[in-house]
């Protein structure tokens, strides 16, 4: 019941106020067919965008898939993202909704469900680039 009542409601835009950041999504072991299905719509919903900043978005994200099992055997997803977009949206339902708003309900349902247990949203600064 709780897991969808947070579905229901809108999340708080997810900026990050920092270089980069990390996003540590904890997925049921047999949903990550369903989150990764959504990961390709985000892809495309970035992609299709006429928004300059969700190009920059799209050019700075990736989703990395973990091999080793998560806590009570959930799969972690990474969103790496960096450098980060200053100012710009990473709420996933809300990027979804701007390209497909016709089936933003479906697709923010199979998202939430996925989850295990919640996101870790993780703001990073610079402090060393050993390549430079």
């Amino acid at each position: 019941p709780r897991l969808q009542a947070q579905a229901a409601q809108a999340p708080a835009a997810r900026v990050f106020a920092s270089d980069a950041g990390m996003v540590l999504n904890f997925i049921k072991a047999d949903k990550t067919g369903d989150f990764e299905a959504v990961m390709s719509k985000l892809k495309e919903a970035l992609a299709k965008s006429d928004k300059p900043e969700r190009k920059q978005q799209a050019s700075s994200w990736k989703v990395f898939k973990s091999p080793d099992p998560a806590q009570g055997g959930a799969v972690l997803y990474v969103f790496v993202v960096d450098p980060a977009v200053k100012g710009a949206d990473y709420t996933v339902s809300t990027l979804l909704s701007e390209a497909f708003p016709q089936d933003v309900q479906s697709l923010y349902k199979q998202y939430a469900e996925a989850y295990a247990s919640g996101q870790n949203f993780v703001n990073l600064s610079l402090v060393v680039d050993l390549g430079k």
